[in-house]
């Protein structure tokens, strides 16, 4: 019933049980009662035993919320369940709790039920006052106070509890650790069964980042329960409904469920009261309603029916919020949200089976120095870390669940998402129990039969996780292009037919087997997976594709030169037709476009089959003869290096990612160019603009510019003392521009650059650094009366988030300049996305460089400036608008198709 409530209205939760429990003025006794005169300690104050103790004033107060027009009450069982109630030794006694709780708030929702306000019972399932991702020691960051499957026990009995008792929804509140999240759904989806009883999550954000206490964006919490069967997801406690709505509004823009919210009366004062009135609270509760931010609303901390009688009014004749679209594409995260792009790279270097290095190091219990290696692949751009411990020396369930557990105390490296890779079922479970984000298994396959492949991916499903599917089945590893489709395509349709798996969750692995190892049926072998991966991508509507790159030059160990080469051209022709995964070594020093024609030719033969000798020519050439000649001909090209001007060998540092000449380089130039700044107008921008191109065109991967950036970076260090000499007496500035790479994004190379052009440009800059939300940039702006603001983004979802940004400022009455930039921006983004959102004038800028030339015309000649750009999109739009117009769909295209056979 509450399926049809729910699309037609708002409904309304009720308020605090807290609050309310402290005007009747229950003591000691009360709490007690006659049940429990034998318990060790106070139990005034764990409001749970009331249910069982004073059952009429829990009634009571239920009553008094459903009179003030509640349409929904939850059960006073917050911290009923045996985690909880352990500090008052009453563990026993809490599936009791629960069903009492549930019983109390079931006769009084229906005793006030009509047909035309029926009235409904959330169940209240609480955090627990302990967390399964942090420490609660500080010198030991891998113990946990509480385990997974402890926490799913007692949840399970919790829940079990509220459905016997009649509740109607599970409501999961107050979440700040999104792993104990993870168990009570995991513990609500085994409890309910088949039974139609909704589980709603509602989230408390702990600081003003937007962050829970655990770590995580809300983005990223979104990620972890993407996979789990959610009816609403929302938002208590922490803070009032002003410092709520940024957060809100987030949620309502992105949430494919129905969004709640119930904020406390405000932040509570210096005695810990709350400030707010109802009469107060009432206008700000009404923005979230007349926004159409929500479709329940309600009051945590603070509040009382007196509060709700006044939110009830506000939600007569107003339009629900509607869930965003579920975009159907695969989300992952650590801390931070994950979108894969086009690639997604996976670091391969905390793999005990590849890593003699890492596994050495978890052999002696070093974990410090194995964190290392973690936080480089992080540093390096590795996207997701594939985490093994398979090794007949170690206990890898142990060893898997200490670096997971260790790796949640870094938040430098847990912000990226882990796969979790073994052969032992048992070591999967275990690593799943330990990550709050949404991870990746790898992985399942057939070769036991379809019973323990379905089995093992319903483990998956309920942990809400991804996973890698290998191309084995009972007959075998799959070889064959023919052979790896007929078993993708079989387990494809497992996956999705039998368990209703999300396909977009699910990664084919086809298998990346050694080439050019002198065996002529290897030969095909990179070509087959490269085809295979097509055909997946066009035949399997969501899935994915991966593959560990390594695996393909074997043949080739100890020639790091070529095995890395090989792999770069590999990747260029798999990238293109559809692998959007890979394990790889982030920091590979080879780009396709660094490999000398006349290798690159060998390469591409072996790796495309293009001839029948290609092994062999690759094999008997200079390149793969020995390691001496890779380091003579990696002497002959520092030779070259040393022949080029200064411009050449930065510009090439750049592209390469390297800095061992850099700061010589640096030195020669700054005694040739007039201005340090010209440096980097000049030759550093033309290597940034060239790593741009060939990341375009799929020769260069996220990893590697990620390392080119950084080099950019070490370059303007170095340079920044020239920098701020030659600013000496510069008192005027040109004007104020505020900074800011947008929330959801975390890189800012490109922010940086810009930040130094503008500054030697005469331009006072206001750098906010990364993640910046929305109402933060509108207020600084506001604050700091900026005369332009620049905006800046790397990945997809940025686009986004700067249409956001725009209306926000637009909504606070703002019409101040904005400047465009980063990797994914087009001018065209902003002609059809941006631009119409906003009163001021919106730039695209291609390069750092345009910064400064289009700050002047902004502030010397905005109005003429705004109008041109204004007329320059709306031909785009039209023209954009037109080719749409011109294409036919696909059944009108193929109703035309041309008959070749007449």
């Amino acid at each position: 019933m509450i399926h049809n409530e729910i699309t037609k209205r708002i409904l309304v939760l009720d308020g605090a049980m807290g609050t309310v429990v402290q005007e009747y003025g229950l003591d000691e006794k009360d709490f007690r009662g006659e049940r429990f005169q034998d318990i060790e300690g106070q139990l005034k104050g764990n409001n749970d035993v009331l249910c069982l103790t004073r059952p009429d004033v829990i009634a009571d107060i239920h009553r008094r919320y459903l009179e003030a027009g509640a349409d929904i009450i939850t059960t006073n069982t917050f911290n009923a369940q045996r985690i909880s109630q352990s500090d008052y030794h009453l563990q026993s006694y809490s599936k009791e709790m629960n069903i009492a709780g549930a019983r109390l708030a079931r006769q009084c929702a229906d005793a006030f039920s009509t047909l035309d306000k029926p009235r409904f019972v959330a169940g209240s399932i609480g955090p627990t006052n302990k967390t399964c991702s942090m420490s609660p020691d500080v010198s030991d960051p891998a113990r946990r106070e509480l385990t997974y499957d402890e926490l799913f026990e007692a949840y399970t009995e919790q829940i079990e509890g509220l459905i016997e008792g009649g509740v109607d929804l599970l409501l999961i509140e107050t979440i700040f650790d999104s792993l104990n999240a993870k168990v009570a759904i995991d513990a609500a989806v085994q409890a309910r069964g088949s039974r139609d009883i909704p589980i709603m999550l509602s989230v408390t954000v702990s600081d003003a980042a937007g962050r829970t206490l655990s770590g995580q964006t809300l983005d990223a919490f979104m990620a972890s329960v993407s996979s789990y069967p959610i009816f609403s997801i929302g938002l208590n406690c922490s803070f009032g409904a002003r410092q709520m709505k940024p957060y809100l509004k987030e949620l309502a823009r992105r949430a494919p469920y129905y969004v709640s919210a119930y904020p406390n009366a405000g932040l509570p004062n210096s005695l810990g009261l709350y400030d707010e009135t109802p009469t107060s609270m009432a206008p700000q509760i009404a923005e979230f309603i007349d926004e159409e931010l929500l479709n329940i609303v309600g009051g945590c901390c603070g509040t009382t029916p007196d509060f709700i009688r006044e939110y009830v009014p506000l939600t007569v004749g107003k339009t629900p919020r509607q869930p965003a679209p579920k975009s159907g594409k695969i989300q992952l995260s650590g801390l931070d949200l994950l979108e894969p792009m086009a690639f997604t790279n996976v670091g391969e270097r905390c793999n005990v089976a590849g890593s003699r290095k890492f596994l050495r190091l978890i052999k002696e219990k070093n974990y410090d120095e194995a964190l290392q290696i973690a936080r480089k692949q992080v540093e390096d751009g590795a996207m997701v870390l594939d985490i093994n411990m398979d090794d007949a020396l170690l206990d890898a369930k142990a060893e898997m669940v200490m670096f997971l557990n260790l790796i949640a105390s870094e938040p430098e490296i847990a912000r990226v998402p882990v796969m979790i890779d073994s052969s032992k079922w048992d070591v999967i479970m275990a690593g799943l129990k330990c990550v709050q984000g949404k991870s990746i298994v790898n992985s399942i396959s057939l070769k036991e039969g379809e019973e323990v492949f379905l089995s093992h991916a319903a483990d998956v499903k309920r942990m809400g996780a991804a996973v890698v599917v290998m191309c084995f089945d009972e007959k075998g590893q799959a070889t064959t292009y023919e052979r790896r489709l007929e078993i993708a395509e079989r387990a494809y349709r497992l996956l999705t037919e039998r368990l209703a798996f999300a396909p977009q969750d699910i990664i084919f692995d086809p298998n990346v087997l050694a080439v050019a190892t002198g065996m002529e049926e290897h030969n095909a072998y990179a070509l087959d997976f490269i085809r295979a991966a097509e055909w997946i991508k066009k035949n399997l509507p969501g899935a994915h594709v991966s593959g560990g790159v390594s695996n393909l030059s074997f043949s080739f160990r100890g020639n790091n030169y070529i095995r890395e080469a090989m792999h770069a051209v590999f990747l260029y022709h798999g990238i293109h037709v559809g692998m959007d995964f890979g394990i790889v070594n982030p920091s590979t020093k080879v780009t396709y476009d660094d490999i000398p024609e006349d290798l690159l030719e060998l390469l591409e033969d072996v790796v495309l089959n293009r001839r029948q000798d290609a092994a062999e020519r690759l094999l008997n050439s200079e390149y793969a003869a020995n390691k001496e000649t890779v380091q003579g001909s990696e002497k002959t090209q520092a030779a070259v290096q040393e022949q080029r001007t200064v411009e050449e060998r930065l510009q090439e540092a750049l592209i390469r990612g390297t800095n061992e000449t850099l700061a010589a380089d640096l030195q020669e130039a700054v005694a040739k160019y007039p201005r340090a700044v010209d440096i980097i107008e000049g030759p550093l921008m033309a290597g940034m603009n060239e790593v741009g191109r060939r990341f375009g065109q799929g020769k260069m991967f996220l990893p590697q510019v990620v390392k080119t950036a950084r080099t950019m970076k070490q370059a303007v260090e170095i340079l920044q003392p020239f920098i701020d000499s030659g600013k000496q007496g510069n008192s005027t500035k040109s004007g104020k521009v505020l900074l800011a790479t947008v929330k959801g994004d975390v890189h800012d190379i490109g922010k940086n650059i810009v930040s130094v052009i503008m500054a030697c440009n005469g331009y006072e800059v206001i750098d906010m650094g990364v993640m910046v939300p929305a109402d933060q940039i509108v207020q600084k702006a506001i604050d700091e009366q900026v005369d332009m603001i620049g905006l800046s983004g790397l990945i997809t979802p940025s686009l986004e988030e700067m249409v956001n940004v725009a209306k926000e400022l637009r909504k606070a009455g703002l019409d101040i300049p904005i400047m465009i930039g980063g990797a994914t921006t087009s001018e065209l983004h902003v002609a059809l996305k941006i631009a119409p959102v906003y009163g001021g004038p919106v730039v695209w800028l291609k390069d750092a460089s345009q910064n400064p030339i289009v700050a002047q015309r902004l502030m010397k000649e905005a109005k003429a400036y705004s109008e041109e750009l204004n007329e320059e999109y709306e031909h785009m739009r039209e023209q954009y608008n037109n080719e749409q117009q011109q294409l036919l769909s696909l059944e009108e295209a193929r109703r035309n198709k041309p008959n070749l056979f007449e």
